[in-house]
């Protein structure tokens, strides 16, 4: 299949394809623009921990104490002796369902909860009040197994460890440091609290800007040090049980030899290929070894379609070997 065809077959809103420091393909479609904002789903997730990755580097938040120790009302939540490394790698014991065509899974469930869909009879109202009521189901430090809620703890301890919004935590440290040609904007609930795992929007370039970064060691095109190597590198290597925690979860057989580590994908056993993953087709490809960075921004009917996420991702790897 050409690109021009998987691209159409896979309700592709703009695309682009950079090698070292130079765009090579940029196409925009339907009514998006170079400075049209699109919504990144879990896209976002990623973004968040760098900006967690960014605390880290300041001494702000250590990755190894529990998430109570930022917000003390999770002690009486599931969250109670999780870590922020816990989280950052989905690996808390808490009860959630990231099942989105399921209406009476958790993830639906804060939806409802920070005003995605129509909020029924007894759901949480706001971001935090559902976090205080997630249950733990298992031991914490376990297998990994994919929920959004985590993604919402790690905005909330951004904003706890340092009294400041996440918004302008994440100007300061990622978006401005990134020489971004346009602001991101930050879906919030009734409250006003960020809805941190999928709310944000970004323009298509500007993702381009933030994979070259992770690409180079959290260094930016224009030189400035986002996030330290060591931050980087623990992204690419992973912790030392990794790859069994992800072997023992539930995306083990449709990802052979895949991990998941600070927010970040490996959808198979290359070590140099990390993907940043959102709904209705969100993917922003890094490779390190070769320089290719990806970026596919798009509107599938289907939250996971099965046909699209692997072709896409099979595109960017064929177009990386093509480049090498």
């Amino acid at each position: 299949m050409k690109v021009t065809e998987l691209l159409a077959r896979t309700n592709t809103d703009a695309w682009l394809v950079m090698k070292g420091r130079e765009i090579l393909a940029e196409e925009y479609f339907g009514q998006m623009e170079p400075g049209t904002r699109h919504l990144l789903m879990s896209v976002s997730k990623s973004l968040v921990s760098s900006v967690v990755g960014a605390l880290t580097g300041q001494g702000v938040i250590n990755v190894n104490r529990a998430v109570e120790h930022y917000i003390p009302v999770l002690s009486s939540s599931g969250y109670k002796g999780a870590t922020v490394r816990n989280v950052l790698d989905m690996r808390s014991g808490v009860r959630f369902s990231e099942s989105y065509l399921d209406p009476t899974s958790e993830v639906r469930q804060l939806d409802e909860a920070v005003g995605w869909s129509a909020t029924k009879n007894g759901a949480a109202c706001g971001l935090k009040a559902f976090l205080c009521e997630v249950q733990q189901e298992r031991g914490h430090g376990g297998h990994f197994d994919y929920r959004s809620c985590e993604t919402d703890v790690l905005g909330w301890v951004c904003e706890a460890a340092t009294g400041r919004k996440f918004s302008d935590l994440a100007s300061e440290l990622l978006w401005f440091p990134l020489a971004a040609d346009f602001d991101a904007w930050l879906s919030v609930d009734s409250a006003g609290t960020g809805i941190f795992d999928g709310g944000i929007s970004a323009c298509l370039t500007d993702l381009a800007l933030f994979g070259a970064m992770i690409r180079d060691g959290g260094v930016s095109l224009r030189g400035n040090r986002i996030l330290s190597s060591d931050w980087v590198e623990d992204i690419f290597s992973g912790g030392r049980d990794s790859d069994q925690a992800f072997a023992a979860g539930s995306y083990a057989e449709r990802m052979p030899g895949g991990k998941y580590r600070s927010q970040f994908w490996f959808l198979s056993k290359d070590r140099d290929a990390v993907f940043c993953l959102g709904i209705h087709g969100q993917m922003v490809y890094i490779n390190r070894r070769t320089g290719v960075v990806g970026v596919k921004l798009s509107s599938t009917p289907l939250p996971v379609d099965p046909f699209a996420g692997p072709a896409t991702a099979a595109m960017f790897n064929v177009i990386n070997d093509l480049l090498s």
